[in-house]
């Protein structure tokens, strides 16, 4: 089965506006927003000729740095093409939506890192027959998995997809629009169509993990997964037929530093969160930022978010300490 929306459909004088008022919601205070919005009526009509047309071109990119929390360089992209990649999404989004497997959970409707918590937490639990035998969790990572993407790969996996070929030059003007340094290599931080890119490519991986080494306790968040198994042996000759695959079939790398096998009994760290086989821990790391972060300013909306992140763990006392710090503050 393949999309089966119009082209006509999606890029629409309706479509291109309702994906203007998707990608204008709470920022409309923002300087190239604002600019955009002046002649909206003008600029929309605009996009839409070009788009029926075929003469559309991705534009440039520009970029700046955030902290969360490591250094990450975001590409920014022009209004105009912002709404493109809206309108993309809302048809492309919901078609692999569907096809994706159920534990993959960055960048998708209804996931996120909560639901993430919860799985891996039931796989820990059945993996140890509730803490009843030993349970182990190889971990791995993808080394630079939005830089290193390969292009060509991605544009072949969404082709046989997408048979319309006018979508496609459309889709091809997105990806080749930005190079992380390497030829045809690399998507953006920054794109909204980069975190469905990124699920498309690594849905390969996948259905690799589950159809042909058959890890039936696999979870997937971004680059960063996770198998867990009583058997230590078979999580180790894992590590090559993984390692080979994403070499091969997607132009990927392991990163060597990130590649472990523990014990839950030890505690292991997924998701910012120290595992047992009862309880988790917030990461050390993660609890100083939050603090330090929380002696400058204690709002009430951090204070919220803060609180929202401790309800996923063993924090009683971390709680606490929050709803004492913001009291400081009032």
């Amino acid at each position: 089965m393949t999309l089966n929306v119009a082209y006509d459909s999606i890029f629409s004088y309706e479509r291109l506006f309702a994906s203007w008022r998707a990608f204008a919601r709470g920022k409309r205070q923002r300087a190239d927003v604002a600019a955009y919005a002046v002649r909206l009526i003008d600029n929309i009509s605009s996009l839409h000729r070009d788009l029926a047309n075929g003469t559309w071109q991705h534009g440039g990119y520009r970029r700046f740095c955030v902290s969360d929390p490591k250094p990450r360089i975001i590409h920014k992209a022009s209004v105009r093409d912002r709404i493109v990649h809206h309108a993309i999404m809302s048809a492309l989004g919901p078609y692999f939506e569907r096809r994706f497997i159920p534990d993959s959970y960055s960048c998708r409707i209804g996931k996120g890192t909560h639901c993430a918590l919860g799985r891996f937490a039931e796989f820990i639990r059945s993996g140890s027959r509730n803490d009843t035998r030993t349970c182990w969790v190889l971990q791995c990572d993808i080394r630079k998995c939005f830089a290193s993407l390969d292009q060509r790969v991605l544009i072949a996996l969404l082709s046989r997809h997408v048979p319309c070929e006018k979508l496609m030059r459309v889709l091809r003007s997105v990806i080749e629009s930005y190079s992380s340094g390497a030829s045809g290599a690399g998507i953006p931080l920054g794109n909204l169509t980069s975190q469905l890119f990124v699920n498309v490519y690594l849905h390969e991986l996948d259905r690799f993990m589950g159809k042909t080494l058959r890890c039936l306790q696999y979870i997937r968040y971004a680059d960063d997964f996770a198998v867990v198994s009583p058997n230590r042996a078979w999580l180790m000759s894992l590590v090559p037929h993984i390692r080979n695959f994403l070499g091969t079939a997607l132009k990927l790398q392991l990163h060597p530093g990130k590649l472990t096998l523990r014990t839950v009994a030890s505690g292991v760290d997924f998701l910012g969160w120290v595992h047992f086989p009862n309880h988790r821990v917030l990461r050390t790391a993660t609890k100083r930022r939050m603090f330090h972060a929380l002696r400058r300013s204690a709002a009430l909306p951090t204070v919220a978010s803060y609180l929202g992140l401790l309800g996923n763990g063993n924090t009683h006392r971390l709680v606490q300490m929050v709803r004492g710090l913001a009291i400081l503050h009032e």
